[in-house]
């Protein structure tokens, strides 16, 4: 494409999986991402691609498996409850070592939940979601045009890694239309010695065995693994921490709000950062840590769709060095910048006004 057009996000991400090479997708419609499997319906078979509607997410996802099993592209998309059912497909696909990339479209609540943007999947994102102490890898978009780099960035590191990719966004991503540009990124080369795809007696390599059951050895291979992405693939953006009193912990869109009401306490004199996490999974400790030791530093506030989930990662980063504030909207509700500051100018207020 490689030039800016205006697109929903849901659609958006889709096109931007095939221009990274997804040939392949495996889904059930649910809203609020309904838009992304249409997306694919339409445009795969014109690619020499192939859709498939699964009778179920389950069977989705064990469609991805299989995919994923040749080393070819491969993703699904889903909601809450959609995800829900296919843990045990990505805990066999942690367990065999597949790449393949699923996006959750965050709704609210649990049960079915309902349609609105929600940020309560966080534990089961960055905890593994199934059986068997696995991690899956989860990237957090703040916007469209992000969503899009990050689905690219989500194919490379399954790829990197051998396991799957977990891209979480919310309602408001999926339906939202903002301007992207959705470059082509052909996949890079990768060795696919294990794969399957196809063997004969003089092929000159071993017979490929994709199998989801434990083995001697796996298991320290995966947390081998998770150790390695915890020091090499953390991603975080930091806003204006360096001199702040108070620094606002906030993840996907939610960091997007907050980042207006940071400009506008800055107008009124007070220093606030943000440090927005876009590796949910592995998390930046490090980032909180570090912001904990400064001198001018008061507290954090973490602010998040949920009764709090992320902020318990952020507790561990901080370590106790300062005190974690924290604000959650549910029941329907979503967050606005004034409420952020209102809640922050209440906070200092608490904490004994303007220091000397």
């Amino acid at each position: 494409m490689g030039k800016k057009i205006l697109m929903k996000g849901s659609e958006a991400m889709a096109e931007a999986a095939i221009q990274a090479g997804c040939r392949l997708y495996f889904g059930y419609p649910i809203t609020p991402q309904s838009e992304l499997p249409e997306y694919m319906a339409a445009r795969l078979p014109g690619m020499g691609g192939t859709f498939l509607q699964a009778e179920s997410e389950l069977a989705a996802i064990n469609m991805v498996y299989g995919a994923a099993g040749t080393a070819h592209r491969v993703m699904t998309s889903s909601s809450s409850p959609g995800v829900s059912l296919m843990q045990e497909g990505i805990s066999y696909a942690a367990a065999a070592e597949l790449p393949l990339v699923v996006i959750n479209v965050m709704r609210a609540g649990p049960g079915l939940g309902t349609i609105v943007p929600s940020q309560t999947d966080y534990f089961q994102a960055t905890r593994g979601g199934g059986n068997g102490g696995y991690r899956t890898l989860t990237l957090s978009p703040a916007s469209v045009q992000e969503a899009c780099d990050l689905v690219v960035l989500a194919f490379e590191l399954a790829e990197r890694y051998r396991q799957p990719v977990l891209l979480l966004g919310d309602a408001m991503m999926a339906q939202m239309m903002e301007p992207v540009e959705i470059k082509e990124a052909p996949p890079k080369p990768y060795d696919i010695a294990w794969a399957a795809r196809g063997w004969k007696p003089d092929c000159g390599r071993a017979r490929a065995v994709i199998n989801p059951r434990s083995k001697p050895g796996l298991e320290a291979r995966l947390q081998e693994k998770y150790r390695r992405m915890a020091k090499e693939e953390v991603r975080v953006e930091e806003v204006d921490t360096e001199d702040a009193e108070y620094v606002v912990a906030a993840y996907g869109t939610v960091a997007r709000i907050a980042k207006n009401a940071i400009k506008t306490l800055r107008g009124m004199g007070i220093r606030v950062g943000l440090i927005r996490p876009i590796t949910l999974y592995p998390f930046p400790y490090e980032a909180f840590s570090r912001a904990a030791a400064g001198k001018t530093l008061r507290s954090f506030v973490d602010f998040e769709i949920s009764e709090g989930q992320m902020v318990e990662d952020v507790r561990l980063g901080v370590g106790g060095q300062k005190p974690v504030a924290f604000h959650g909207w549910y029941d329907l509700e979503l967050p606005t910048p004034q409420q952020m500051v209102d809640f922050i100018l209440a906070l200092r207020q608490k904490e004994g006004g303007e220091r000397q």
